[in-house]
């Protein structure tokens, strides 16, 4: 029996063109349609669930942009008071009650795009018919509250402007320790609603040292005064003694002449800030014999020179007069009976013009003041 014939050995493993590589990687087998599909559906819905999302915040926005910039639906004038600290979402919940704005999440939305939170001012708002939100939101930042009058009179004492300071009802906390008398500056003050009461009056007491200085500065170099307390305290007696701007250089000129000769001042108003003190004194109450010879330090009927301090808070007018008074002779003034007065470098002159006073008042029924004529002898018994 024949043998079958052997293959021909395949030689050493590797020899041939393929050998060293390994096994082949197997394929993984192709994924279905059914699995494809379901891919493709996924992202088509989470496609155009952005899309719906994408456009309902445009819708949103566009919508809220038109609500922001379109006019409000204020009918009339309306104020509104922001209070202090409050935070946007307050704001917003405000305005929307007071009916200023139509939705305080819109508003609160604006705030947030324009980065405003922290610029917002509290205050008492005034807000015009239609304003929009956008008006609104300016008119915060801005700080453009309405502002009050606080008004205080040339010549009123440190007690007066105090009273007037705490009758404000616009506005808060207690007032500070009462300063020093004529070291507040009369003036017109505008402040806000809410703003403290010992902020004003630091403002005033700011304000009257700055001014007073300022005047100093450009004062006569000749005047017969010490220093700036004395300036500030002639400054009162004049404030008090006249309210007639053109008046008060003259007026200024008779007390210096005075102090240059050694006479008393002997000003009506320094008796009666001797007897009543800041207080003032009451419209109904006469100067009597015993006020003229009251022992005060205040009462320039008794003492000579200057008193020890202010009577009242002069403003500027009575400041720039004593620092620049008139060049006169003139050592008195009686009034003139028509709201002025009438001036004399001599006794003789001053007499005549005390007498036709007395005669003018008798005319009209009116008593003459105790301290009328009494630097003639015989008028003054």
């Amino acid at each position: 029996m024949s043998e079958e014939p052997k293959q021909a050995d395949a030689g050493p493993r590797g020899a041939g063109p393929d050998a060293g590589k390994g096994p082949r990687p197997v394929r993984p087998p192709p994924r279905s349609r059914r699995a494809r599909s379901r891919i493709v559906v996924f992202f088509n819905t989470l496609l155009s669930g952005a899309l719906v999302v994408c456009l309902a915040a445009a819708v949103l926005f566009f919508w809220g942009r038109s609500e922001f910039e379109s006019p409000g639906p204020l009918e009339v004038e309306k104020a509104v008071v922001v209070p202090q600290k409050a935070r946007a979402e307050a704001i917003g919940d405000i305005l929307e009650r007071a009916g200023v704005i139509s939705n305080a999440r819109v508003f609160q939305a604006g705030i947030w795009a324009e980065k405003a939170g922290a610029k917002l001012k509290a205050g008492e708002y005034g807000f015009e018919p239609g304003i929009s939100m956008r008006g609104v939101l300016d008119k915060l930042m801005r700080g453009d509250s309405i502002l009050h009058s606080v008004v205080i009179p040339e010549g009123w004492t440190v007690k007066q402007i105090f009273d007037r300071v705490g009758a404000e009802e616009v506005l808060t906390g207690d007032l500070p320790p009462m300063p020093a008398e004529g070291t507040l500056r009369p003036d017109t003050y505008r402040v806000q609603r809410g703003m403290a009461r010992a902020e004003l009056i630091r403002k005033m007491q700011e304000a009257q040292t700055d001014l007073v200085a300022e005047v100093w500065e450009r004062r006569d170099k000749d005047l017969p005064l010490k220093d700036i307390g004395q300036f500030v305290t002639l400054a009162s007696i004049v404030e008090k003694e006249t309210g007639k701007a053109d008046e008060r250089p003259r007026v200024a000129a008779v007390f210096m002449n005075r102090l240059k000769k050694g006479m008393r001042l002997q000003s009506d108003p320094t008796i009666i800030y001797a007897v009543w003190g800041g207080a003032g004194k009451p419209s109904d109450e006469p100067i009597r014999q015993s006020h003229i010879r009251n022992e005060s330090p205040y009462n320039t009927y008794v003492v000579k020179g200057l008193p020890p301090g202010p009577i009242a808070c002069p403003g500027r007018a009575a400041l720039e007069a004593v620092a620049n008074p008139a060049t006169t002779k003139d050592v008195y003034f009686v009034a003139d009976g028509d709201g002025g007065h009438v001036f004399a470098s001599t006794l003789e002159e001053h007499n005549a013009n005390v007498r036709r006073y007395r005669e003018i008042e008798k005319q009209r029924n009116l008593p003459v003041p105790a301290t009328v004529g009494l630097d003639d002898p015989v008028l003054a018994q």
